[in-house]
């Protein structure tokens, strides 16, 4: 017979090791054997109602996987995006997320969260999901991240987006046309184009 110790860890492990609170609960684990897991050190803290099971190898994005879990519909962007797609030097120091401009302010004390407030049209395009650490994580694609920078470029700074635009063209294949619609959609395609052009 299983115990109840047991059918907890198997329903982590069907969910990548890596679950909320509510989540748990709606997979049939008790609160007590949550805690009592978590106390006897099965499971770790990731962050306050964010659980993982102990003795995985460690998160490659635990920043990012956190966040996605207690803050599902929002989208990583800018910084963190920049850093996900390998377009930045920056390192970031707090996770930039995307929200509709009539969603509520997440709590959370950890990890750090910067809050971007997206125009209903502009937050709905150019979302990727990626697995990290087993948890489906949204993120901005690389073409939506340029435009955005240039459109909140006045918050993290016009030279961290020239730098991220600069290294986006160096690469191989790179889709102006998708960069130039996705300014289009942030109304920054003027701004945007004639760097874009001088970068070529």
């Amino acid at each position: 017979m299983t115990t109840a110790t047991e059918q907890a860890r198997n329903a982590f492990g069907k969910r990548g090791g890596t679950m909320s609170t509510g989540e748990a609960l709606a997979a049939g684990i008790h609160p007590r054997t949550l805690y009592a897991m978590r106390d006897a050190g099965d499971l770790e803290p990731l962050s306050r109602g964010v659980y993982r099971l102990a003795g995985l190898p460690p998160l490659r994005e635990p920043d990012l996987a956190t966040v996605a879990k207690r803050v599902p519909h929002g989208v990583v962007c800018l910084i963190s995006a920049l850093a996900f797609h390998g377009l930045t030097t920056q390192i970031p120091h707090e996770v930039h997320l995307a929200l509709p401009r009539t969603a509520r302010t997440p709590s959370l004390e950890y990890p750090p969260l910067h809050v971007f407030r997206f125009s209903e049209q502009a937050f709905a395009v150019g979302i990727e999901t990626h697995s990290l650490d087993g948890v489906p994580v949204r993120i901005y694609g690389p073409e939506k991240t340029l435009a955005d920078c240039f459109k909140f470029r006045n918050k993290i700074g016009l030279d961290v987006a020239l730098e991220s635009l600069k290294i986006y063209c160096k690469r191989r294949r790179p889709q102006f046309q998708k960069v130039l619609e996705f300014a289009r959609t942030c109304r920054v395609e003027k701004i945007l184009r004639p760097y874009l052009e001088a970068s070529v």
